[in-house]
């Protein structure tokens, strides 16, 4: 077997190998077998971890710093890319889950200011393109906070002006004046990446589904979800949208409704975010075989993760794809999807904290990709 063109596409093996780390580690493998193959290595992501690096890397953007508030109002130092005029971002990077300690976790009171300040951040080194992961949330404050920061200003039903927009205080919420909001944020375009279809209140909803994680008790979920309904009633008077049922505005905390209902954003799953970024497509073209993983690829592969979306666009363009994991359970739904191939890295068992080290697995990944590639 003779290929001229391979594509590297893997997420990270989390914990062990970056996106990088394995396309290097695949080339050597293929280079050991097809010197003379062109190999194309792809950094990607799903739209969580390594999503703002793998984006830069691929536009040959920076990294900046930028001070914000944490998701209880203290000063951290949060980074975010930037690329030309557009800006990749994470929530997590100022309103994260993982910034508080455990006893720490309060969705009544934790709010996405920070996050705001990061965008307002970017918009003032003039960015007009924004994208944006929400996962990792610490908040259930449906965004207001970080419209607040935003240019954003929040009433109560006696006319007094919200200072401090957190979860507790959206049912306090009766007005919304954006008379004050630059230009600049409303002539941005907003591409959110959000892989759950979470409407933003009820049963199934922001609080009920997530707000435990983030510290809710039973009382304060019901609270916190009452409040999301009011707020959502606020909206729908304001900008004629219906942000209740809309798949994925329940994300990070109602956050996702809040990019959809005030700054129109486009919300998309993560990997397909990522991959239109990096112009994936035009990259593939010609390509003989595309090979991608992740660490674990089981039934969760085929909900949308980095191998499903990886596949999805090769599917397209007719280019087999085999996907390569740390860890493989086979199942039917994966079965189903059409990989040409799905294999461990592992040919035998090994204790984990042994499969874990960067310089194992990198050589498993080489050895894999070499083993095949001579069938």
């Amino acid at each position: 077997m003779t290929l001229k063109k391979i594509v590297v596409a893997s997420d990270s093996f989390k914990g062990s190998m970056s996106s990088m780390d394995v396309a290097q580690a695949a080339e050597k493998g293929i280079r050991e077998v097809m010197p003379d193959c062109q190999v194309v290595a792809v950094n990607v992501a799903d739209g969580g971890e390594g999503t703002v690096e793998a984006i830069v890397d691929a536009l040959g953007g920076e990294i900046v710093k930028v001070k914000v508030n944490d998701p209880l109002g203290r000063e951290i130092e949060a980074s975010y890319g930037i690329a030309g005029e557009t800006a990749i971002l994470e929530m997590a990077a100022a309103s994260g889950l993982p910034l508080l300690q455990p006893e720490e976790r309060n969705p009544w009171l934790t709010s996405t200011y920070g996050t705001g300040e990061m965008i307002m951040d970017a918009i003032e080194r003039g960015c007009r393109n924004f994208l944006v992961g929400i996962g990792g949330s610490a908040t259930n404050d449906a965004g207001t906070g970080m419209l607040q920061a935003m240019g954003f200003r929040f009433y109560d039903a006696n006319g007094e002006i919200i200072e401090y927009c957190a979860g507790g205080r959206m049912q306090d919420i009766a007005r919304i004046d954006d008379s004050l909001v630059p230009a600049a944020v409303r002539q941005s375009v907003f591409t959110v990446a959000c892989d759950v279809d979470t409407p933003f209140c009820g049963p199934e909803g922001a609080a009920p589904v997530f707000a435990p994680q983030k510290g809710a008790d039973a009382e304060m979920v019901s609270r916190l979800d009452a409040g999301m309904a009011s707020l959502a009633k606020v909206i729908a008077d304001k900008y004629a949208v219906d942000v209740v049922p809309v798949a994925g505005a329940g994300a990070a905390g109602g956050m996702g409704g809040a990019f959809y209902a005030f700054l129109k954003a486009t919300l998309k799953k993560g990997i397909d975010m990522v991959l239109d970024a990096i112009d994936f497509d035009t990259t593939i073209q010609g390509a003989d075989l595309v090979i991608t993983g992740e660490g674990k690829v089981d039934f969760q592969t085929a909900k949308g993760k980095t191998a499903a979306g990886v596949l999805a666009r090769a599917k397209k363009q007719h280019i087999p794809v085999i996907a390569i994991g740390g860890c493989v359970e086979m199942c039917d739904s994966l079965l189903q999807m059409g990989f040409a191939g799905i294999y461990p890295i592992l040919e035998e068992k090994v204790p984990l904290e042994v499969a874990m080290q960067r310089d194992f697995a990198m050589s498993n990944v080489t050895k894999t990709i070499a083993r095949l590639l001579k069938k």
